[in-house]
Order: structure tokens, then sequence, then C-alpha cells
């Protein structure tokens, strides 16, 4: 196969990253999609109320799912390195008896560093994971983080610290 159908056949194989997460304006679900324009792929959401009624009933019909990604990933990158964040998902696993204060802080910065090393598949499921849903706006876009996502995250990527731990 050739390289570019190769890419063609690993794009296609790869998950929508903001699948399940994405609502437009109205509160419906936006759907992942796409097109093809002079032989290249191009990735859209497109809400579930300009699929099912019209597209003039909806005020964002269309978005680009590659500048969305990138802008929602960004966020996200950012929102994990703030000190308000990082309290909070300490408070969260304290409460689960894991007393954690610096592997949080250095797991939770050190993610953007990981975030480039993870495949596409992995990035989707820590997105999932970490996001627990994006409202976009004609003029805006709202994250909301699941703090249980990011314990379970912090925790993932911890290693133990002793060997019987890494027996276990």
């Amino acid at each position: 196969m050739s390289p570019r159908k190769r890419a063609g056949h690993a794009r296609a194989q790869t998950p929508a990253l903001l699948k399940g997460l994405l609502f437009g304006p109205d509160g419906a679900a936006m759907s992942p999609t796409h097109t093809r324009k002079s032989g290249r792929l191009c990735r859209y959401c497109i809400s579930q109320t300009a699929m099912k009624q019209g597209r003039s009933d909806c005020p964002v019909k269309l978005a680009p799912a590659a500048e969305l990604e990138r802008i929602i990933v960004d966020q996200v990158r950012l929102l994990l390195q703030t000190p308000e964040i990082i309290v909070q998902t300490r408070r969260a696993l304290r409460k689960q008896g894991i007393d954690a204060n610096e592997e949080v802080r250095h797991t939770l910065l050190g993610f953007d560093e990981l975030w480039n090393e993870l495949f596409p598949a992995e990035q989707a499921r820590v997105l999932e994971l970490l996001v627990e849903r994006v409202d976009l706006g004609a003029e805006t876009l709202d994250i909301t983080l699941k703090i249980e996502g990011l314990t379970s995250l912090s925790s993932e990527l911890q290693p133990p610290t002793t060997f019987q731990e890494a027996a276990e």
C-alpha cells in the first residue's frame, strides 16, 4: 500500500476526538462527519439539529473538526496546569485515601509532554476520561472537565513507589 493510501486509511480508522463530547448552542449533540474535496479528507462536526431539522434552524451548523480538536486539546492542556485543577485533583485523591501531593502536580504538569507521545486512539480515550462535555456557541467554547477523570488519569500515570506495588 502506498504511503498516501496508508495515511488515509489510518486517518479513517482514527477515532474522532470529540465524539460524544461536543454539543451545539441548542444543547444538541454534534457528530463527526467528513467530505472529500479534490481528494483531500475534510473533517467536520455537524449539529444533530441541522441534520434532522435543516440547517436554517441551527446557529452553528458545521464546525471544522481539526481546528476544534486543536483548540480543545490546547485548552485542556492549559487547564491541567492551573493551580485550581491541581488542588482539586489532590483533594479528590485524598478523599480516596491517596496522598500524592507532589506526584499529582508533576503528573498534571507533565501531561503536556505525554500527550504528544500518545497514539490517536489513546488520545481519544484520555480526552473522554478528562472532559465531561464541550459546549460550542456562536462565539464561545465552554469545556467542562471531570475531576474523577483527572484523579483516574493521575493514578494511571503515577509509577508505583515500591517493587511490591509494581508486582500487584
